[in-house]
Order: structure tokens, then C-alpha cells, then sequence
């Protein structure tokens, strides 16, 4: 009698894999299968096509989930950042150790600004100079943006080199609107440290005259036409200008027109711990470097 033949190992190994393949198979649902990039979707609320890349400048977060409240990628505590700039800026001017200047006209201008250059104490092309209505209590009309880097933090006066350009009273076409919607802090102050802020900023007190919407009306005095370093607000209590910056990145600059025929040359910006308000005005031919935006 044949004794019973033993199956050898591979038998048995080949005929396990087998049955586990049916098993597997007959377990599995292609309808509840999550592909990797759902399973990313869904556990992290991303969008697994997004390549990373942010448009920082719509208000979208960066890398590190930060957003500025401006609508301007976040880099940093102000939502500032070199490589793009805030409100679809193409170039940004850069401070040189406490100190900014820039001709006027060197920016993209809205509405009834004019370049002039029938005076002889302006420097670079000429001058700007506002030729429509005048914008007494309505900020934002003509609007022009400069983008600026800043490398040193502190506060900064700010200076422009201005000059009304119709009549010869000097408390007439006189002043611009300014603002600078994401410094950290934006001001006027006396040499006896009476503050004022811009109405529509949620901080007082406010300026006697006009303001609104976080803009300071920004003006001239002296019956001299010619063109003069001097930047105040406040009507009859004048307040010279001043902005915060916290934190180093690109920061933005808004003026509009208000008083017809007032003449802008060009602006300083200096860090008033580095600089007089002199040695700003004799440094400033040292203008800064414009940088295009990446």
C-alpha cells in the first residue's frame, strides 16, 4: 500500500497567498477608496492642486498661516514683506540707514495731477501739482501710493518740499491729504507733546480742521511761494507729522489732492532718534533706491 503523499512547503505557501488575494479583493470597495490627494483635502482643509505659492497681496495667508488684516501677505507683526509688495505695488523705495527721500513725481497719479517745471528751487523733472476740484473735506479723490521699505525701525517725521502755486496768500491752496494705513502708528506732535490723530483712526484726540477716514490734511504757511521743507497739521496749532513702523518691511504711503494748485517737489522721511529735522533736509539729496517687486 502507497503511504499518503505529504504536500511540500511550497504548496502551502503558494496556495496561502492565493486565498489571501480572494479575501483582500472581496473586502475591498473602490467607492470608499480616498486617493492621497483627497485624504490630504480632507484632514487638512488645504487644496492639494495649490503648488504653495500665495499671492500675498488678496489678503491670502502666507506659509505660516499668518494674514494681514490690510489685505497684504504676512511676513511679520505688521504683515510686511520685501519680497511682494502690499496693494499690487510694482516698486517700493528703500530707507538707507534712518533716512527716506523721493522725488513726488515718482509714482503712478490719478486724476488732475499735473508735472510742472516752471520753478527754479524744485530738483528732479519738476513738480507736482493738483489742477482739478479741490477736495476741501473728501479724502481719496487723486489718489497716489508710494511703497516704502523700511529696514530701521522707529518713528519717522515726515517732511515734503511743497509750495502753492496760485495767488499770494499762503494759507490758501496749500495742502494734500496723507495717510499711512499700516504704519503702527501715525501722528502729530508738538515740541510741548500735544498728540493729535487722524479722525476715522479710533484714537484721540483729533486735529482742529479737517480730517477723516485715518487721513491728516498736511499743509504749508507763509506767504512765500517758493518751495519750503514744512509739513504740519491742525489748523491754527500746528503739529508736525510723525509714523511708527515696529517692525522692518514695505510699508504704504497715500496722498490725495485736496487744495487746487499746491505744488509737491518731493518728501523726506527720517528717524528722528538719527536725524534733526536740518541734517534730514542736508541729506536729502541722497535720494533712496527704487527696487522692483518680485
Amino acid at each position: 500500500m502507497t503511504p499518503p503523499r505529504t504536500p511540500n512547503k511550497s504548496y502551502f505557501i503558494v496556495t496561502s497567498l492565493f486565498l489571501l488575494g480572494i479575501f483582500v479583493f472581496s473586502c475591498s470597495d473602490d467607492s470608499e477608496t480616498l486617493d492621497d490627494n483627497t485624504m490630504q483635502e480632507e484632514q487638512t482643509g488645504e487644496d492639494p492642486s495649490d503648488d504653495g505659492n500665495n499671492d500675498m497681496g488678496d489678503g491670502s495667508t502666507d506659509d505660516n498661516g499668518n494674514q494681514d488684516d490690510n489685505g497684504n501677505g504676512s511676513n511679520g507683526d505688521n504683515g510686511n514683506s520685501s519680497s511682494n509688495c502690499p496693494n499690487g505695488g510694482s516698486s517700493f523705495f528703500t530707507e538707507n540707514n534712518g533716512l527716506v527721500s523721493v522725488e513726488f513725481e515718482n509714482t503712478t497719479f490719478q486724476g488732475d495731477w499735473e508735472l510742472r517745471n516752471d520753478a527754479n528751487d524744485v530738483s528732479g523733472q519738476g513738480y507736482m501739482v493738483w489742477t482739478g476740484q479741490q477736495r476741501l473735506g473728501q479724502p481719496g479723490e487723486g489718489k497716489a501710493t508710494f511703497l516704502i521699505e523700511i529696514g530701521t525701525p522707529g518713528t519717522y517725521q515726515f517732511l515734503w518740499k511743497s509750495s502753492f502755486r496760485l495767488g499770494d496768500n499762503g494759507t490758501e491752496h496749500n495742502d494734500t491729504w496723507l495717510r499711512f494705513p499700516d504704519a503702527d502708528d501715525f501722528f502729530g506732535e508738538k515740541d510741548n507733546g500735544s498728540i493729535v490723530y487722524p479722525k476715522g483712526s479710533g484714537k484721540q484726540p483729533n486735529p482742529e480742521g479737517s480730517s477723516a477716514d485715518g487721513w491728516f490734511k498736511i499743509y504749508r504757511s507763509g506767504n512765500d511761494n517758493s518751495f519750503l521743507w514744512q509739513a504740519r497739521t491742525s489748523d491754527n496749532d500746528a503739529h508736525d507729522i510723525f509714523i511708527t513702523f515696529n517692525t522692518a518691511g514695505i510699508y504704504t504711503m497715500e496722498i490725495s489732492a485736496r487744495s487746487s494748485f499746491h505744488g509737491i517737489d518731493r518728501f523726506i522721511l527720517f528717524e528722528s532718534d538719527l536725524f534733526t529735522r536740518q541734517s534730514a533736509i542736508n541729506a536729502a539729496d541722497m535720494f533712496s533706491v527704487e527696487n522692483n517687486c518680485d
